[in-house]
């Protein structure tokens, strides 16, 4: 990658691709009018705009485009999906995979403390929904279950056929984010039989600002605020369209190029977990080592915190992610949701000598030198950390 420092988090953005960026600089300068303004050629020019845009990113994940639903990313489509479904359907129960985002997981807290019933299915020690577990909850009665296709923290790609047929074999809704997914996995919401989807402009190669929820034709939804009629009524105010037009070029691309990327990407991942794994002490994979995301590596070291890792891989020019054990800036339930990583913590990481793990994602920018640079220079970072780690001395005198 050019610049001076070398990407390693792409599971939470993605550089727009150059391509994008061209396509929204010339709807800058297009001169476009309000889409719902149908009248005039600007009107329509930018309603015309909308629309296409809105088709490519059908075509990503084989829907129509008039199930699309545009939103500003895929925090509010979270939101849509599970406050905008509920408030629709008041005698239905909620299930939510324990490791969900936390635009999930607080939403199925509102709704317990709201009176609903709410199931939050756990995990094994991969990261794997608990399968039976769902199955059972959703006979009881109308469920919405919330299952994201893979989780970004460890990587873990879902059972998501299985996940579609319980939930089809007993009438259940199924919301699947599919934000960290979609540039690497060929996802299609028909053969699927996902009935609400959630996906983000800058998870692949796209701009921020900019994201869309899949609504299946007969889904019964409500609004999460007042206002126009645009985007059915479902998300009224008027649309980002210079965003829009970026987030559709970027699917086109995807649609084109995503089983490449995932090829490549998966060859630097698998080479990169294989270099830290053989070089550094009291190294530990997180999530499943086999079904998870292209280029995934999260892992944890025996008695480093995971944000001094972290520290000193950006003071060598390394941009990676921390799945942090301590998560005070994050809203927490109890005192416990404030001093751990929830995800960690449900895939049973021991918190004794775990101090927060970390993760490296790649992407198409990404090369194979830029992966055996780090893979260099990771084990000297941990035999430093390792030398002032109070954990680390009292294991060597308990060895002794």
């Amino acid at each position: 990658m050019s610049g001076n420092f070398i990407y390693f988090d792409n599971i939470n953005t993605t550089f727009p691709d150059e391509e994008v960026v061209a396509c929204m600089e010339q709807a800058l300068h297009s001169k476009l009018g309000n889409p719902s303004a149908h009248i005039h050629s600007a009107g329509i020019d930018a309603a015309r705009l909308l629309d296409n845009s809105r088709a490519k990113v059908a075509a990503l994940i084989g829907a129509q485009p008039d199930s699309v639903i545009f939103t500003s990313g895929a925090t509010e489509a979270n939101n849509l999906a599970i406050s905008g479904f509920m408030g629709a359907n008041p005698d239905y129960q909620l299930a939510v995979l324990s490791i969900e985002h936390f635009s999930i997981i607080n939403q199925a807290r509102k709704s317990k403390l709201g009176g609903r019933n709410v199931l939050f299915i756990d995990v094994d020690r991969t990261g794997l929904a608990n399968l039976e577990q769902l199955a059972e909850f959703v006979r009881s009665g109308p469920t919405l279950v919330s299952i994201a296709y893979a989780n970004p923290e460890i990587g873990t790609v879902q059972q998501v056929e299985q996940i579609c047929r319980i939930c089809r074999d007993q009438g259940a809704t199924y919301h699947c984010d599919a934000t960290v997914a979609a540039s690497t996995h060929a996802i299609d919401v028909g053969k699927l039989g996902i009935d609400l989807l959630t996906l983000s402009g800058h998870n692949i190669y796209g701009p921020t600002g900019i994201g869309a929820l899949f609504i299946e034709k007969g889904v019964n939804m409500r609004s999460l605020f007042e206002g126009g009629n645009q985007e059915h009524g479902i998300r009224p105010g008027t649309e980002n369209i210079v965003g829009a037009v970026g987030f559709g070029k970027a699917c086109e691309m995807a649609v084109a190029n995503r089983m490449k990327w995932s090829r490549e990407i998966s060859v630097m991942g698998c080479r990169l977990w294989q270099g830290l794994s053989e070089n550094v002490p009291f190294i530990h994979l997180t999530g499943h080592p086999e079904k998870r995301l292209a280029g995934h590596v999260s892992f944890w070291v025996e008695h480093i915190e995971g944000e001094s890792i972290l520290l000193l891989l950006n003071m060598k020019g390394f941009m990676a992610a921390s799945g942090s054990a301590c998560s005070s800036n994050l809203k927490g339930e109890d005192e416990t949701d404030l001093v751990a990583s929830h995800v960690l913590t449900a895939v049973g990481v021991p918190a004794d000598i775990c101090a927060g793990s970390l993760t490296l994602t790649l992407g198409k920018y990404n090369t194979i030198e830029e992966v055996e640079s780090v893979i260099n220079i990771m084990p000297g970072l941990v035999e430093k950390l390792l030398a002032m780690s109070p954990s680390y001395s009292d294991y060597m005198r308990k060895k002794e």
